[in-house]
């Protein structure tokens, strides 16, 4: 077996089309045909359906196509280990992180991690929580920073930075708009507006409030926090919102209140894989960013 068929094959299972494979390689869709062939008649089974001009994964085309993404990923990583080890100062640091992270936490560290690494190279995705795991255990990326942290994993070490407060963000008109601070109780008659289903803070928040005895009734949804900022400035509902999303400015028409009873927390931190080393160059930016939170 090739590299370059598992090249080929990878290319025409993302484009489902030969020819558009063969394009997107530079390369004559005789050769691309021709490799896929090969692999199949070594492999002994069909890894596509052909139907016309396009094709499609068969059941086993599948696992070996989540195979070989792996062993790619791996080889591309030993790749950039003995160029990093070289010159562990200019590698690339991939991080995969959640929304939430990128109004201040993420842009906070980079910030200051270039100022003595300038030439420290960045590769940065945005993914929902549970997907920001899957992608460090799958090897897509070696490091996440998400909230909360995930201890039990057993796939991925929790790394837990540091530890943050979740608020209640209000119309500033609104009748607890003056309270000192907030029992989570006193919100079970207001209107929630709360991140869609299957994100993950969205699960924490009800879940604070089913624990103090009631079930958040649901106004409005946003795609993100910042959405959720908006929609109560314009007067529509309250929010539960991390605190560090709040820590340069609060929306206009709106006030941030603590939750005394009982405290809503959250971890913040990094998770890494348990089957896999860091990078040179992630392994400095790992070190570097939890000491600089220790702070």
């Amino acid at each position: 077996m090739e590299l370059r068929q598992l090249k080929y094959f990878m290319e025409v299972a993302k484009r489902e089309h030969i020819t558009e494979a063969a394009e997107n390689l530079h390369v004559a869709q005789s050769a691309v045909s021709r490799q896929i062939v090969n692999l199949e008649s070594e492999l002994g089974v069909d890894l596509f359906v052909r139907q016309g001009r396009r094709v499609r994964l068969t059941p086993i085309g599948r696992m070996f196509l989540g195979s070989s993404k792996q062993a790619m990923q791996m080889l591309e990583n030993a790749t950039q280990e003995v160029k990093e080890y070289l010159e562990p100062e200019r590698g690339t640091i991939r991080v995969t992180y959640p929304i939430s992270m990128a109004a201040y936490t993420m842009p906070t560290v980079i910030s200051s991690f270039r100022e003595q690494y300038p030439e420290a190279n960045f590769q940065l995705k945005q993914n929902i929580y549970y997907d920001v795991i899957e992608e460090v255990i799958n090897g897509e990326y070696n490091m996440g920073i998400l909230a909360p942290v995930p201890m039990d994993d057993e796939k991925v070490e929790g790394h837990v930075l540091f530890t943050e407060e979740i608020i209640a963000l209000l119309p500033s008109n609104h009748a607890l708009a003056n309270e000192e601070s907030l029992q989570l109780s006193q919100l079970k008659h207001e209107s929630f507006i709360l991140l869609p289903e299957g994100m993950h803070f969205r699960e924490m928040a009800i879940n604070a409030c089913l624990e103090q005895g009631f079930e958040p009734k649901v106004a409005f949804e946003g795609d993100d926090v910042d959405a959720l900022k908006g929609l109560v400035s314009a007067g529509l509902g309250i929010a539960l919102i991390p605190e560090i999303t709040l820590v340069d400015t609060t929306p206009r028409f709106t006030v941030k209140k603590s939750i005394a009873n009982p405290r809503v927390t959250r971890t913040v931190g990094v998770i890494t894989p348990k089957s896999r080393k860091l990078l040179p160059t992630e392994l400095i930016f790992f070190e570097y960013i939890k000491d600089f939170f220790a702070k």
